[in-house]
């Protein structure tokens, strides 16, 4: 155990630092401080000795140097059982600094909130980074506190152990700064290289929330990240591993839509969608598409769940709920089971970039946010799809791009009908989102079919084209993308090509 005699105090947030400090003063330690945190101090009628006074050097480059200095650095570095540190540090009248506290200038918030580099230049903290670093080094000897989060635990410490610290204490303080000091660092290099892209790979996350397990219950499981930014949960059991998975493949299909809908998934795969006018109706024809999938599944919607929705939805059981909002009358209907899950999905930034764990390293790529449109169809036929075609076609390009690959979709009045998923030939992909129309009642004449990719060979267009479907869209690009063309021009087919391959592994 080690007594606290002095402390360091230089934070950029001031909230919850007055009970910490005025702990400190019933302790007897002294204080150094400088700037803004010494006059704060002082307001609180707490002696503090100016670091200037220390250094007998004053704060200069527009603050930019203050604590960088011998006597500063010797203090906290100097090691308590090391004679000629001791020594050394009694000849050059370096008092021991026991205590650390500081926090860093706010960088992230500052490219949050401007494009001005000059002043977030200004947010890179020198001082601040070192001092923790070095407080956190000599953690043998030095506490380090290193974000306000660490103020209320800190400050019970103090008061149950008499102003003392033990070794394991101490340490573990040390492993928080320098998770704190190099996730400052990783996002100045990741603010810097978005101008130079060099191959290197920066990734921090501050926050991370132990799941029940992970893909299986023999895994263990964590979510990295803020997901209170991203969702309210109105109500339902932790979420687990594959919910998460789930609803971050749902959250991204359905802000493909503008008008209500409504998407069913299960393992990440679409197996109902439908958008109509309201969202009654889109959830009775999600759920026509495959309620045997349903069960279990996770939902996801665009428009505000009211109460006829949840009556309807209510007797289905289900994992998890996303919906932009819900009345009052749907929560509590909804909540009726207490571990089905409700969130209500806030507006937030989807990553731009995705990362996968591959042999002994990882793989990065850009997040797949082409979507096309008609204006993006390349008419090769002489038929042209229908109005309601059309828009059937983005409609079901749209679920294709979502789906696993190789992937075929059918949908008519933007409905999904049937898909076939995961399979390795898209023949199989199309005989088996045949087969699931069929399953359910599905009439296919009249419908369209999308392809994730292109067709190699007219096999999947004819199979289509006999299962009653009048129009196809489809990436192109294949060396005999003619073959496939000249089958719908024989049959009276429309097709439109993209240009844009959407595979999902």
């Amino acid at each position: 155990m080690r007594k606290i005699h002095s402390a360091l105090i230089s934070v950029f947030y001031k909230d919850g630092l007055d009970v910490l400090v005025k702990t400190l003063d019933n302790h007897g330690v002294i204080i150094y401080s400088t700037g803004g945190t010494q006059s704060y101090i002082e307001s609180l009628g707490i002696d503090v000795i100016p670091v200037e006074d220390l250094t007998e050097y004053p704060s200069i480059l527009g603050g930019r140097v203050k604590t960088l200095h011998p006597k500063i650095f010797g203090g906290i570095l100097g090691r308590r059982d090391h004679p000629t540190d001791i020594e050394q540090m009694s000849g050059y009248e370096i008092p021991e600094i026991d205590l650390v506290i500081v926090d860093l200038y706010p960088f992230e918030e500052t490219i949050a909130k401007t494009d001005d580099e000059s002043e977030i230049i200004e947010k890179i903290d020198i001082g601040g980074i070192s001092l923790i670093r070095a407080a956190a080094k000599n953690f043998n000897d030095v506490v380090i506190i290193s974000s306000k989060h660490q103020y209320v635990a800190f400050n019970e410490l103090l008061d149950s152990q008499q102003g003392q610290t033990s070794l394991e204490q101490r340490k573990k303080l040390a492993v928080e700064a320098f998770a704190v000091s190099s996730h400052y660092d990783a996002a100045i290099f990741n603010y810097f290289n978005k101008d130079f892209l060099f191959p290197y790979l920066k990734i921090s996350e501050h926050k991370g929330q132990v799941l029940r397990y992970g893909e299986n219950p023999h895994q263990n499981g964590v979510f990295y990240g803020a997901l209170e930014d991203v969702f309210d949960k109105l109500n339902g059991k932790e979420l687990s591993y594959n919910n998460l998975v789930d609803i971050d493949a749902g959250v991204h299909l359905i802000a493909e839509f503008n008008e209500p809908t409504f998407v069913v998934l299960k393992h990440t795969n679409p197996c109902g969608v439908a958008s109509r006018d309201n969202l009654l109706d889109a959830w009775n024809d999600a759920l026509a598409g495959d309620p045997v999938s349903a069960f279990g599944g996770v939902l996801v919607t665009n428009s505000m769940v009211d109460e006829k929705t949840a009556e309807a939805m209510n007797s289905l059981f289900f994992e998890v709920l996303v919906a932009p909002d819900f009345t009052k009358e749907a929560v509590a209907l909804l909540s009726t089971k207490k571990n089905r899950i409700l969130l209500k999905q806030k507006l937030f930034n989807f990553s731009k970039t995705q990362f996968k764990t591959l042999l002994n390293g990882v793989i990065v790529q850009d997040t797949d946010y082409t979507t096309e449109t008609e204006t993006n169809f390349t008419l090769v036929t002489s038929r042209k799809p229908s109005d309601r075609e059309t828009a059937d076609l983005v409609f079901a390009n749209k679920i294709a791009k979502h789906l696993k690959s190789n992937t075929i979709v059918f949908a008519k009045n933007k409905q999904l009908l049937g898909m076939g998923c995961g399979q390795t030939s898209r023949v199989d992909a199309t005989r088996q989102a045949i087969e699931k129309a069929n399953s359910f009642g599905f009439d296919l004449e009249g419908s369209v079919m999308a392809s994730d990719a292109f067709f190699p060979f007219p096999d999947c267009v004819e199979i289509a084209y006999n299962a009653g479907i009048k129009s196809v869209v489809q990436p192109g690009g294949s060396i005999k993308d003619q073959e496939s063309i000249n089958f719908c021009e024989k049959n009276n087919i429309s097709m439109v090509l993209t240009g844009t391959r959407h595979f999902k592994h």
